[in-house]
């Protein structure tokens, strides 16, 4: 008997060490959400694209991703396809404490709903709101395009050059002129092709429209900022024989025979300090419009592949980096 009520004893204290290990497990989980919750809760909404564009959405993403493994923030993300609106609605239902939006193509959606939250906090990219809850990261693109613009001139045998965009957009109008007074900066008397895609999304219509530009129309050098359709027009262009200049990211790995350089905006780096701006400042923006340029190296390029530039060239180049800097060139933009 003795025995049987020892075991039934050591059955008992096994039973409520069991329980409490379970309720201490329980309390930690607990802890741990709750310190997760506290986070700042961030929601990006990307380009119609989305991630694996190796360019603007992907930069976008790397950016938060650093905020969030800093520990600063955890963040969501929608790939909206043509339905941005409701990608905002939901974010702003959920009260996220931030919400991001990627290019002026989101522009009219984001602010539908931000008029409707007017406490939400929205932060558009590559855009600028009237609305006093957006708050905006617009780059001056147009000045890293002219230093890819010095580039190709450079690089042209044929002094015949070619932009290749993807969605007519005030951005890549911007990325398309820049670029065009670039080359005519080296080079007066070259010729400057500009074709539109319509689309960021068609690998198949990137390479197309390369081959038009090379085999029908003559240029030897394309500046491609495109997203998807850009990656068919690099491979395109590498299988020509020709070059490119690719954007947004360091998309020399897509065409390693054919990349001069790309042009940067570091889309990451900018998203990653307004994310901890916003953070620090008790979920405010000090700033409501941010413009970065070359100035505050939020645009460039990357370095020089399959090119090597005389010493007269690197100091022309030189020169008018140092003089686009300080605004001593004004670019000019039609907008």
């Amino acid at each position: 008997m003795k025995t049987n009520k020892n075991r039934r004893a050591g059955l008992g204290l096994t039973l409520m060490m069991i329980l409490t290990v379970l309720i201490l497990g329980a309390c930690s989980a607990n802890n741990t959400t709750t310190a997760t919750d506290t986070r700042t809760k961030v929601g990006i909404v990307l380009t119609e694209v989305g991630l694996g564009d190796r360019s603007f959405n992907d930069a976008a993403f790397d950016g938060l991703v650093q905020a969030r493994n800093e520990k600063s923030i955890v963040f969501d993300y929608r790939e909206p396809g043509d339905n941005a609106e409701a990608a905002f609605e939901e974010f702003a239902q959920t009260k996220f404490d931030l919400v991001i939006g990627l290019s002026d193509a989101i522009q009219a959606d984001m602010e539908k709903v931000a008029a409707k939250y007017p406490d939400q906090q929205f932060l558009m990219i590559d855009s600028q709101s009237e609305l006093p809850n957006i708050a905006s990261i617009s780059f001056r693109a147009e000045e890293g395009s002219y230093l890819a613009g010095v580039i190709a001139a450079m690089a042209s045998t044929e002094d015949h050059v070619g932009f290749l965009g993807g969605i007519e957009i005030p951005v890549l109008r911007n990325f398309e002129q820049g670029f065009k007074q670039g080359v005519l900066a080296v080079k007066p008397n070259a010729t400057v092709d500009v074709v539109y895609a319509g689309d960021f999304g068609n690998a198949e219509l990137g390479e197309q429209l390369a081959t038009e530009m090379i085999q029908e129309k003559g240029a030897d050098v394309i500046y491609v900022a495109a997203g998807l359709t850009g990656v068919g027009a690099l491979t395109e262009i590498q299988k020509l024989g020709k070059y490119a200049i690719g954007v947004d990211t360091d998309q020399f790995f897509l065409a390693e025979k054919s990349i001069l350089t790309s042009m940067l905006k570091n889309v990451d780096v900018s998203i990653y300090n307004a994310v901890n701006t916003f953070v620090q400042n008790n979920h405010t923006f000090p700033q409501k419009e941010i413009v970065e340029g070359l100035a505050e190296n939020a645009v460039g390029l990357t370095d020089l592949h399959n090119i090597t530039l005389s010493d007269e060239q690197q100091q022309t180049f030189e020169d008018l980096k140092a003089k686009i800097s300080s605004g001593q060139i004004k670019i000019t933009l039609d907008q």
